[in-house]
Parts: structure tokens; sequence; C-alpha cells
């Protein structure tokens, strides 16, 4: 699928789901990382990751062109496009339209590698959970103030 079958799709589910025409650009963004698409505000556009067609199939492309349109539509006339919105929900349980996209598999296998570190305070024994190390001679306990000790790496495989 290239940037011109995009557009097609995306002027397709726009007048079948919504009834009203998308009058804007719909295109591939190969940089997006941590997300499926997103709806430009200053020029109305709309941007897809392409990962998740090509990891995840067409049906989660779907959900995530829905998902862009709500905000597309909902920004045009005026009313409540941002995800806390009451309109904003509301449309998306009309067009069955997911409030967030499923995680890639690569990043579930980047998170599943990710270490966790844990740090006790020697005061009040309050345990931190970090994905970074902190530099214990320059931080100290939120709580009590008291100083931080190292106490372990996890790694969650």
């Amino acid at each position: 699928m290239d940037d011109k079958d995009l557009q097609y799709l995306v002027e397709k589910i726009s007048l079948y789901e919504f009834g009203k025409h998308f009058q804007h650009t719909a295109m591939f963004n190969s940089r997006l990382r941590t997300t499926g698409g997103r709806y430009l505000l200053q020029s109305h556009n709309i941007e897809i990751n392409k990962k998740y067609l090509d990891q995840l199939g067409e049906e989660e492309l779907v959900g995530i062109i829905k998902h862009e349109l709500c905000h597309y539509h909902l920004h045009i006339e005026g009313k409540g496009y941002q995800h806390r919105d009451r309109d904003f929900r509301e449309l998306l349980t009309k067009v069955k339209a997911p409030r967030f996209c499923s995680m890639l598999p690569e990043r579930k296998e980047q998170k599943r590698l990710q270490k966790t570190i844990i740090y006790r305070c020697t005061n009040c024994q309050l345990v931190y959970h970090r994905k970074r190390s902190i530099n214990t001679e320059k931080y100290v306990c939120g709580k009590c103030r008291g100083k931080l000790k190292f106490v372990k790496e996890l790694t969650n495989r």
C-alpha cells in the first residue's frame, strides 16, 4: 500500500463510517515511533505509521484511521476533539474506533527486555522502582529526605 491507496482508504472510511468527506491529505510517515497515527491541527492532514500495517495488518490500520478521523471531523466542526473530551469518546464508541492502538510486537520485545532498578530509603524504607539509574549521592528520598541505597537490578524476561 502506498500513499495514494491510503488516501483512497481514508476517504472511503470517512464517507462510510462518518457520512462526511475527508478533504485533506492522508500519508504514511516512517518517522512516527510510538503512535499509530496523528492528526495535524494546522494542516488538517493525517499521518499514519506504516509499521502498524506491516506488522499488525489492515484491520489495525482501519482502527487507527477511524481514530484519527474522529479527531479530524470533531476539530473541523469545532467540537471537543481531544482524548479527554466527551464528544471524542462518544464518537469513538459510535464508529467502533479504538481509543488507543495496539502495541507493536517490536515494542513489546523492548519492554520485555527492559531493566528495573530498585532503591530503598535507609531511613523510612520506602522502595523506589526506576528504569534508569540515579545518582544516590545527589538524590534523596522524596518522603523523608533520607539517603537512598541501591538494592538490586531486575531484568524483565
